[in-house]
């Protein structure tokens, strides 16, 4: 799955036929400063990445899907689109919704992070 542009900080971290994985800002959450499991990811995924164990391959009838996780189990909106093109579109609009700040991270954890948060703004513009 190709994008002819991602917002800033966004990058194609790995791509399959039926599974694209975006990253943001791999520079920062590198596991020094911020546990790699803090890196934000878009999955870009053809029928719902949480599938049934043992169904390996999504079915040509599944709709794409595109989600938002902070960590493994803080995981925003999910979004569901027709058509890989529209998932593409979708995962790079979701992408620069986050980037400008208009994603509201904070509401997705249970536990509040303020160091990380306080990253996060600076990276998105929200610190200032």
């Amino acid at each position: 799955m190709e994008f002819d542009a991602l917002a800033d900080g966004w990058e194609i971290w790995n791509a399959e036929s039926t599974k694209v994985v975006l990253t943001y800002r791999p520079d920062v959450f590198d596991t020094e400063a911020f546990p790699a499991a803090c890196l934000p990811t878009i999955y870009v995924t053809k029928g719902r990445r949480g599938r049934r164990p043992g169904r390996d391959r999504p079915s040509p009838d599944d709709s794409w899907y595109v989600t938002l996780y902070l960590e493994p189990d803080v995981t925003g909106e999910e979004r569901e689109f027709e058509s890989r093109e529209a998932a593409r579109e979708g995962a790079a609009a979701l992408a620069g919704e986050f980037t400008r700040g208009e994603v509201n991270y904070r509401s997705l954890y249970q536990v509040p992070r303020p160091e990380f948060f306080s990253k996060l703004d600076e990276l998105v513009g929200e610190g200032e």
